[in-house]
C-alpha cells in the first residue's frame, strides 16, 4: 500500500486561514491527459491536463476515509477539489487498491474493488456503435471531456463535465439549460468540508419565462435566494457594479439558455461555488497570500439562508465567537462533528426531556404575559411562546423553531422568546436559565421576495387570552357586561382540523352595538349578507356581517369562514375578531375597515379622485402580496375563490385587506388545483375552467387577480360594455388597446397627472398575463410579486388573448343570466351554479 501525504483543500464558510486537507496518492504516476482503452485512472496513477492546470484522479477530504474520482487544481500550494465523480457512492479504503476508473463499453465507469460500475456516464449506444475511439480528455480550463475521436472537435463530443458540475462554476464554463436534451446545470454544495455527497443547498437556473430565467437557490425543497432576471449587465437582484476584472454572458436561444462569466486577464484564477453554508461564493486565487479570497456572496449574510442553524439554533453574525451558530439554552448541537466542519443544519437536540405537568398552571390570570405562559404551560406539545404588544399578541411554538436571529437589546424589531426547560435546568445551571430571555429575531427567508410576508414557521398562533369553560346560549354575557372588555371564547368543532379557539360575541351585545342592526349603521350588502358598523364597549369599531336568510350561502360557508381566517395572519387580510351563532343568526365580527371597499372608490366618480397612481399601485401589490400568503406562506394552502373590488377592504391609510373567506378551500401540500362540482363565485372575475369545468386551482385565483388589476387601472368593471357594436367587456377592450400599442387609454382619466406611464404599462401586461385562457400560461403570485417590482417592462412575457373577450349586450334577448346580472347588480353578488356548464 503506498504511503499518503496530505494536500491542503479550501472549502470553509468562515475562515479561509485554516482549510481542510484531503489525501491522494503520493507514489502516482502521470500517464498523460487522457484515458482511453488502453489507460484507466487507479490508486497509484492520475492524469494531468496539457499545460498542468488540473489533476484528475482518486483522493480522500479531510478526515474521511472513502475515496473518491475527482478533478482539483494541479499548480497552487493549496489543491482544490473543483468536480467529483462518485458522491454519493465512495470507495472504501478496503478496495481501492482495486478500484479503477477507465472507459467501458462507450462510457466512463468507476469500478470498486470487486470490479462492479458504482459510477457510470450513463450513455446509451446502438448496437452497432463504433465506440473504439472513444476517449476521455482533461482540458486546462478544468473540463473533462468524453469524445468519439478528435476531442478538440466539439461535434464528437459525447459528455463533459462541464455540463455535469458537482459544486462549482468554471470561469467558461456553462450554467444553464439545454431545451434540446432538458439537461440542466445544477450546482449542489457538499454535505460538509470532509464530506462531497450532496448537501441541502442547490444552485440552478430558474426556467419559469415570468421570473425572466434567473437563478434560485434551494434549501431542500424552500426557496430562499432569488437573483431577478438578467437585464444585460446584472440580475435584477444583486446591485450592478462594473468589475475591470470579469463579464459576465447571457445567451438564450432556441437550443440553450445559460450564464457565463470569463477573465479579461486568463492568468486570474477563480472559481464560483455553492457552498455547503448556503451561501454562493466567488473565489480569487491570491499568489501573494496563497490564500483563495471571497469577492462575492449571496445572500449576503448566512442568517439570510433558511434554516442555516438548524432546529432550536441561534444565529448571531454580530457575535465575536469563532460560529456563527449557537443553540437555544438547555439545547446542544445534535452533532458535534458537523458544527465543528461548520455545518449548522442538522441544528440543536434538548440535553434533558421534558416531562408534560401542568398541575402548577394557575387559570385566571388577567396580565397578559403571564396569560401567555399559562397557555403555553397547559399545553404538553409548547416548546416555546413569546409576546409582543400589538396586533401580534401571544405566540406559541410546537414541534421544531427554525430562523431565529439574535439582535441587540435595544433593537425594537425583535422579541424576547421563552424556552420550555426541564426542571432540573434551572437548579443546575441558574446562568443559563436567564439566557432564556435572549431578544431574538424571527426570520422567514422567502427568496424570490425581499420583504418578509409571514411568521409561516408558527406551529400556530393564539391571539386570545384565556379560554373559557364550555359556555351554554342560554349564560353567555353581552360584551357589554363583561367587565373585562372581552369576548369569552367558545370551540366549533371540524371533524377533520380540531377545535379552533374564536372569540364568541352574544347577540344581545351585537344589538346593541348595532343599534339593532339599523339602516343608518349599514356599511353595504354582499353575497353574504348586509355589513352593518358596531360601536363596542370602550368605543371600539367593529364591522359586523350578517349572514342574509336570502343568501345562497349557509351555516357550510359560515363555518367554513371562521375555521380559516381564524388560522391566517397577514397585513393584507381582513381579521376576524369573532363570531355568533345565536337565536337563528349567524354573525361574522371584523376588524373595521374606515373606507370601505375597494370598488366604492374606483367606480365613483369623484372618491376616484382619492386615489391617485402611486395608491393604486400600492394597492395592487398588497393584494397580490396577501394572495401571495394564502397561495405559499401561510400553514394552510387557500384558494379564495371569489377575489373581487368589492372583496377588497381599505384601512385609514387606504391599505388593501383581502375578506371574505366563505368560498375558499383549503387544499393539501403542494396540490394547486382541485375540482368541484358546485360553482361558486362573481361572473365578471370567474376563470374560464372554473365556470365552465367547475377546475379550481391557484391560477383562478390569479385570474381573477387579474381582472381586478384592469378594473383598478381603468376605473371600469369587467361587466360594463365598451364599444357596443362589438359587445365587448374590458377584457375584450383591454386587450384590444394593447395589440394597437394604445395601451395608455385605458388608464383612468383621474389619473393623467399622477401616472406613471412605464408603472401602467407594466400593470397592464400583468394583468393581460394573468387573465391568459390556458392556466398554465397565467404566472404564480411568486412571479407577479417579481414583475410587479421588476424595473425593466421589456423583460416581462408578453401576454396570448385573454379568455371571455366579448359577450352578449344586456338589451338582447337571448342574454344568459351572468350579463343580467351585470346589469341589475351594483353588488355583485356572489352567485351559485350547480353543474359545470
Amino acid at each position: 500500500m503506498s504511503s499518503l501525504f496530505f494536500l491542503l483543500f479550501v472549502l470553509s464558510c468562515f475562515s479561509l486561514k485554516n482549510p481542510l486537507p484531503f489525501v491522494t496518492s503520493q507514489k502516482n504516476s502521470i500517464i498523460g491527459n487522457t484515458i482511453d482503452a488502453n489507460k484507466w485512472i487507479s490508486i497509484a496513477s492520475t492524469i494531468v491536463s496539457s499545460g498542468g492546470n488540473f489533476e484528475m484522479g482518486f483522493f480522500t477530504p479531510g478526515n474521511n476515509s472513502n475515496y473518491y474520482i475527482g478533478i482539483w487544481y494541479k499548480k497552487l500550494s493549496k489543491q482544490t477539489v473543483i468536480w467529483v465523480a462518485n458522491r454519493v457512492t465512495p470507495v472504501s479504503i478496503y478496495e481501492m487498491d482495486f478500484a479503477q476508473f477507465k472507459i467501458q463499453n462507450g462510457n466512463l465507469v468507476l469500478l470498486n474493488g470487486t470490479r462492479h460500475i458504482i459510477w457510470s456516464t450513463s450513455l446509451n449506444f446502438s448496437t452497432n456503435s463504433n465506440t473504439s475511439q472513444v476517449v476521455a480528455t482533461l482540458f486546462d480550463d478544468g473540463n473533462l471531456i468524453l469524445s468519439n475521436g478528435d476531442s478538440n472537435n466539439s461535434r464528437n463530443h459525447l459528455w463533459t463535465s462541464f455540463d455535469h458540475p458537482s459544486h462549482t462554476f468554471m470561469p467558461g464554463s456553462k450554467f444553464g439549460y439545454n431545451k434540446r436534451t432538458k439537461l440542466k446545470q445544477t450546482l449542489i454544495s457538499w454535505k460538509n468540508a470532509n464530506d462531497p455527497s450532496p448537501g441541502p443547498f442547490t444552485h440552478e437556473v430558474n426556467m419559469d419565462k415570468y421570473s425572466g430565467q434567473g437563478v434560485n437557490m434551494w434549501n431542500d425543497s424552500v426557496i430562499y435566494w432569488n437573483s431577478g432576471p438578467w437585464t444585460g449587465n446584472n440580475f435584477t437582484g444583486v446591485p450592478y457594479q462594473p468589475n475591470p476584472m470579469f463579464n459576465y454572458t447571457y445567451v438564450n436561444n432556441d437550443n440553450e439558455v445559460y450564464y457565463q462569466y470569463n477573465f479579461f486577464n486568463p492568468a486570474l484564477i477563480s472559481r464560483f461555488i455553492m457552498d455547503f453554508d448556503g451561501q454562493t461564493k466567488q473565489f480569487l486565487w491570491m499568489d501573494s497570500t496563497n490564500e483563495w479570497n471571497v469577492f462575492y456572496a449571496d445572500p449576503k449574510q448566512v442568517c439570510d439562508v433558511f434554516g442555516y442553524c438548524g432546529a432550536f439554533g441561534i444565529c448571531n453574525e454580530l457575535s465575536s465567537a469563532t460560529s456563527v451558530c449557537d443553540c437555544l439554552p438547555g439545547f446542544k448541537p445534535k452533532s458535534d462533528e458537523d458544527w465543528n466542519l461548520k455545518s449548522f443544519s442538522g441544528g440543536c437536540m434538548r440535553k434533558i426531556g421534558l416531562k408534560c405537568d401542568n398541575s402548577s398552571v394557575v387559570d385566571g390570570e388577567k396580565d397578559k404575559m403571564k396569560q401567555c405562559e399559562n397557555t403555553c404551560l397547559k399545553n404538553c406539545d409548547c416548546v416555546a411562546y413569546a409576546y409582543k404588544n400589538g396586533n401580534i399578541g401571544c405566540l406559541i411554538w410546537s414541534g421544531e423553531i427554525l430562523n431565529l436571529q439574535q439582535l441587540s437589546q435595544d433593537n425594537a424589531n425583535g422579541s424576547t422568546i421563552y424556552v420550555r426547560l426541564a426542571a432540573s435546568e434551572f437548579s443546575s445551571n441558574k446562568d443559563e436559565h436567564k439566557q432564556t430571555s435572549k431578544k431574538l429575531k424571527i426570520v422567514i427567508p422567502i427568496g424570490v421576495i425581499a420583504a418578509l410576508l409571514s411568521l409561516s414557521c408558527f406551529s400556530y398562533i393564539y391571539y386570545r387570552k384565556r379560554r373559557s369553560t364550555k359556555i351554554k346560549e342560554s349564560t353567555t354575557k353581552s360584551l357589554m357586561q363583561n367587565t373585562e372588555g372581552e369576548a369569552e371564547l367558545i370551540d366549533i368543532q371540524d371533524d377533520d382540523k380540531g377545535n379552533i379557539e374564536v372569540p364568541f360575541f352574544s347577540i344581545e351585545s351585537i344589538l346593541m352595538a348595532t343599534d339593532d342592526f339599523s339602516e343608518q349603521n349599514k356599511l353595504g350588502q354582499g353575497g353574504f349578507g348586509p355589513v352593518y358598523k358596531g360601536i363596542f364597549s370602550g368605543g371600539r369599531e367593529i364591522a359586523v356581517k350578517r349572514l342574509s336568510s336570502h343568501s345562497g350561502q349557509g351555516i357550510n360557508e359560515f363555518k367554513n369562514e371562521v375555521m380559516l381566517i381564524a388560522r391566517l395572519q397577514h397585513r393584507n387580510l381582513v381579521r376576524l375578531l369573532g363570531y355568533c351563532i345565536q337565536s337563528n343568526e349567524k354573525i361574522l365580527l371584523y376588524e373595521y375597515m374606515a373606507n370601505k371597499s375597494l370598488d366604492t372608490f374606483i367606480f365613483d366618480r369623484k372618491l376616484c379622485m382619492k386615489l391617485d397612481w402611486r395608491k393604486r399601485f400600492e394597492i395592487i401589490e398588497g393584494i397580490a402580496r396577501g394572495l401571495l400568503y394564502l397561495h405559499y406562506d401561510s400553514r394552510l394552502r387557500i384558494i379564495h375563490r371569489d377575489l373581487k373590488t368589492s372583496n377588497i377592504l381599505l384601512d385609514e391609510e387606504l391599505n388593501p385587506k383581502i375578506s371574505d373567506f366563505g368560498l375558499a378551500r383549503v387544499v393539501e401540500g403542494k396540490i394547486t388545483q382541485a375540482n368541484t362540482n358546485k360553482v361558486v363565485g362573481t361572473y365578471g372575475y370567474m376563470a374560464p375552467e372554473y365556470a365552465i369545468d367547475g377546475l379550481f386551482s391557484i391560477k383562478s385565483d390569479v385570474f381573477s387577480f387579474g381582472i381586478v388589476i384592469l378594473e383598478i387601472i381603468s376605473g371600469r368593471r369587467n361587466t360594463g360594455f365598451f364599444h357596443q357594436e362589438e359587445a365587448s367587456n374590458l377584457l375584450g377592450h383591454a386587450w384590444r388597446l394593447w395589440k394597437e400599442d394604445k395601451a395608455m387609454d385605458l388608464v383612468d382619466q383621474s389619473l393623467q397627472e399622477s401616472c406613471n406611464k412605464e408603472e401602467a404599462i407594466k400593470c397592464l401586461n400583468v394583468g393581460l398575463l394573468c387573465v391568459q385562457e390556458d392556466p398554465k400560461d397565467r404566472p404564480n403570485t411568486t412571479n407577479i410579486i417579481m414583475m410587479l417590482g421588476s424595473e425593466n417592462i421589456i423583460s416581462l412575457p408578453r401576454p396570448n388573448q385573454p379568455a371571455f373577450m366579448t359577450r352578449k349586450c344586456a338589451n338582447n334577448t337571448s342574454s344568459s343570466s351572468a350579463a343580467k346580472s351585470d346589469v341589475v347588480s351594483n353588488n355583485e353578488l356572489t352567485v351559485t351554479i350547480e353543474t359545470g356548464r
